[in-house]
Formats: structure tokens, sequence, C-alpha cells
């Protein structure tokens, strides 16, 4: 009961710091002007970090207030579960290793960013350590959780081609290339499958399976 309780606070905790990090974070890029509001919208949900941290918010809020739902039996499963943790986890890892020093963020826009890139990943890796059940994961599930980085990839490269925006500086082909990017994609596919099959190894582990 008290496991179950505390379960219950930390997904409210998850669900309120994410929701209230993404609001901020659309509240900043709107009140920024630097492009259109259709454009900044795009731009917004073009972000590999926008939309990973949406995916670790919704399942939480889903498995809050609606777990019965179809949608709540979704986020329920195991390799659900483990899958966005990965990915919330690659947000953190590329960040923190690459892009943290390539700028100084201020005020509310800091506090965004540490909740974005640092605290949700490491809370939502905590949850799924002491929380989610991993009896059912199987090395098997690792390739099609590669399917969401591979179609977002694909996305941003092709309407990087059309419009000239590029979220990320090591996916820019305009500034390295189609090569040097393609090169850079392999290896954040290599981190993936790294991450994916650690996280597996894990969840065997704790569960003696390996």
């Amino acid at each position: 009961m008290q496991s179950s309780q505390t379960m219950k606070i930390y997904q409210v905790v998850m669900m309120v710091l994410g929701w209230f990090a993404l609001a901020a974070q659309l509240y900043i890029n709107a009140t920024s002007k630097i492009t259109p509001i259709p454009e900044m919208i795009i731009r917004y949900f073009s972000y590999f970090t926008i939309q990973t941290n949406l995916l670790v918010v919704i399942c939480f809020t889903f498995l809050l207030i609606s777990p019965h739902s179809a949608a709540g039996r979704f986020f329920s499963r195991q390799q659900t579960q483990a899958a966005i943790t990965v990915y919330i986890l690659i947000v953190g890892l590329i960040y923190n290793a690459i892009l943290r020093f390539l700028w100084a963020p201020q005020g509310l826009q800091k506090t965004v960013d540490e909740l974005l890139h640092s605290i949700i990943p490491i809370l939502a890796l905590i949850y799924w350590l002491a929380f989610a059940k991993k009896n059912q994961l199987q090395w098997k599930s690792v390739l099609p959780w590669l399917i969401y980085p591979f179609a977002y990839i694909s996305y941003v490269l092709i309407r990087g081609a059309i419009s000239g925006f590029y979220p990320y500086p090591f996916i820019n082909t305009a500034q390295l290339g189609l090569n040097k990017v393609l090169v850079n994609s392999v290896g954040i596919a290599t981190v993936f499958t790294f991450v994916s099959l650690a996280l597996v190894y894990i969840g065997k582990l704790l569960n003696k399976q390996v």
C-alpha cells in the first residue's frame, strides 16, 4: 500500500513538472517573437527534447488519471515504459554531453532547461528502476524502439532541407554536409541501441533472468 501511494505521488510530481516545463518553454518561444506563431509552433514541436518530454508527461498523466483506458494500458506496458525511459535518457545524455556548453540560459529559461534536460530524465529513470515492471522485457524489444528516433531524424532532415531550420547543430546538413550528418546520425543510433540494451539488461538483472 505504501509503495502504491509513493508511486502515485511520484506520478503527480512527474506530471506537474512535465506540463509546467513544456508550457513554460512554449510561452518563452511565443514571446520571443523570433518567428511568426505558426512557424514557432512547428519549430517547438520539432525538438526531440519537446517531443520526448511530451511523451513522458502524457504517459504519467494517463498512468495517474486513466490507467484502465486504452491509452493507460498502452503506457502501462513494460516495453512502452522502458522505451520512453530510453528516449528521455538520450535527451539528458546528448544535451549534457554536447549541447549544454553551446549557450547559457538565464531566468525562467534556465529553470525550464534544467527540468527538460536533467531533472525529468533523472526522475524518469528513478521511476523506471523503482516502480516499473520489467519481467517481460526481451532483447528483441530494442529494435522497435529505434523506429521513433529514425522517424524523427528523417522528418528533421526533410523539413530542414525545405525550411532551412534544423533544431540541433549536429544534424544541420546546411552547415555540416549530408555525409557528416549521416555519420552523426549513425553515432546517435549507436547510443540509442546501447542505452536500450543496457535497460533490458538491467531489467533482466533486477528480475534475476540474465
